[in-house]
């Protein structure tokens, strides 16, 4: 047969890119995002501008730690504590090493937690921010002794505490050590507590397992972000274990709100004000505490 007959046109990477030969508009996957939530797409710049909140929902995308802190200190007050510490295989479990490894490549950072000093509208304050995309904000014992640490530096200098919570529970990978943390934890919360000082926490999504069970609901405070997932164990656990349908939303920060176990539920856009208002209100509530002595 004559070669005519098998001639193929070269292929053209410009043509049918991103769909057009059904007729849809190409749009580079950088520039929007879906939401999962109204599955709408969104501008990845009007995104960034609406504080990574849906614009048409209301839905709050989950947010890297160094992001939180940006959108809540003041520029360039953000002093770091203890950013070289990270965790170790300390039982021996398998492919531990590995999986940190790859935590620390994906999020940028040696643990699931940031802590440092700040000013909030210039309040100053030591600050705490969990990342989810370490581990799924897990907590281990580096996790705890950071926390801890926070904690312990805020009660020496008569700082409030604020926590941006957001964790799958206690590091499985680290075993007994990383229960104990909820204790350790606890233990620098209520002797910040004692000392008359202000401890805030602000759940978002998702706040589960042992950081709920400890700290995170230790708050003088409990704000959330709205829709978040907040507590202990999972839903399905629930129901099988009482035998009973959970009610719709169950488990939501709007359910809890409902049922009082936090104090309010706080847009993303609304956040850094409202903790610089608690915190000058409890400033103001101490020296008038002062003066009456």
């Amino acid at each position: 047969m004559p070669d005519f007959f098998n001639f193929l046109k070269p292929k053209n990477e410009l043509e049918n890119q991103g769909g057009f030969a059904e007729n849809h508009p190409y749009i580079p996957e950088e520039l929007w995002i879906k939401c999962p939530v109204c599955k709408n797409a969104v501008l990845s710049s009007d995104l960034m501008d609406n504080h990574k909140v849906c614009p048409k929902c209301n839905y709050h995308f989950r947010i890297a730690a160094r992001q939180r802190i940006e959108m809540t200190a003041d520029e360039g007050s953000f002093e770091e504590m203890d950013a070289d510490m990270s965790s170790t295989n300390k039982i021996g479990f398998p492919d531990y090493e590995k999986k940190l490894r790859s935590a620390k490549i994906s999020s940028g950072e040696n643990e699931s937690v940031i802590t440092g000093t700040a000013e909030i509208c210039g309040e100053k304050t030591v600050i705490a921010v969990m990342n989810s995309q370490f581990m799924m904000g897990s907590m281990g014992t580096v996790t705890g002794e950071k926390i801890t640490k926070a904690f312990e530096y805020a009660t020496a200098n008569s700082l409030p505490v604020i926590i941006f919570t957001v964790s799958g529970g206690a590091r499985m990978q680290e075993g007994i050590l990383s229960l104990m943390q909820m204790a350790k934890t606890s233990g620098a919360a209520k002797l910040h507590s004692d000392a008359g000082l202000l401890y805030i926490t602000v759940l978002t999504d998702p706040t589960t397992g042992g950081v709920t069970a400890s700290f995170a609901m230790e708050g003088d405070i409990i704000l959330s972000e709205p829709r978040a997932l907040i507590g202990f164990a999972g839903p399905r656990v629930i129901e099988q274990t009482i035998r009973q349908k959970l009610p719709k939303d169950f488990q939501s920060a709007e359910f809890l709100l409902e049922k009082g176990f936090i104090d309010a539920v706080v847009q993303r856009k609304d956040m850094k004000k409202t903790l610089a208002k608690l915190i000058r209100l409890h400033k103001t509530e101490t020296k008038e505490e002062v003066r009456s002595e």
